[in-house]
């Protein structure tokens, strides 16, 4: 993943650990779980309290984890706003996740409905991959991709955090947690 060479970086508190946000000029780059798999190095970029795209994000991770959003307008409206800059990957990468955030807000789909959605049948492990390099955690909702059948798997945040994402939603069932 390549970074744009201004992007900066706020650290903040959640009900999942540290975060780490991060942002370009052109938005919104990046917010890692502390520990999270392909976390990036930060020590050259700048630390800052006062980017508009980083304190905008850490308000909206906080009403989402406040369970501020009550449906699936409530949601859309809460990124509405909120710029993202996915230039870094690749354009595969950036195809599922932008097709990431068509997934409603309390929903699930499979890693073989998000590969048929984006017109790529077959790319199954493909889709997997760039679910597991998605920069933006929670924001952009990789937590709601699950297996074939239903169960939970892999999340770069880890499973605990995933099933703690997807209770806050009310988008998990019994059989889910249990597989």
């Amino acid at each position: 993943m390549q970074f744009h060479r201004q992007t900066c970086f706020k650290q903040i508190q959640s009900p999942w650990g540290q975060i780490t946000l991060s942002a370009s000029p052109d938005g919104l780059n990046g917010a890692w779980f502390e520990g999270q798999q392909h976390h990036p190095n930060i020590s050259t970029w700048q630390e800052s309290t006062h980017n508009a795209t980083l304190i905008k994000a850490e308000a909206l991770l906080r009403d989402y984890g406040q369970s501020k959003l009550p449906n699936q307008q409530a949601a859309r409206q809460w990124l509405k706003n909120l710029p993202l800059d996915l230039s870094g990957g690749t354009a595969f990468q950036q195809a599922v996740w932008q097709a990431l955030l068509s997934i409603p807000h309390g929903a699930t789909c499979s890693y073989g409905e998000l590969a048929a959605a984006i017109g790529k049948p077959s790319a199954v492990r493909a889709v997997g991959t760039a679910i597991g390099r998605n920069p933006i955690s929670i924001l952009i909702p990789c937590h709601r991709v699950l297996g074939g059948q239903g169960q939970l798997t892999g999340y770069a945040g880890g499973l605990w955090r995933k099933q703690a994402l997807l209770q806050l939603e009310n988008a998990l069932t019994p059989s889910s947690v249990a597989k």
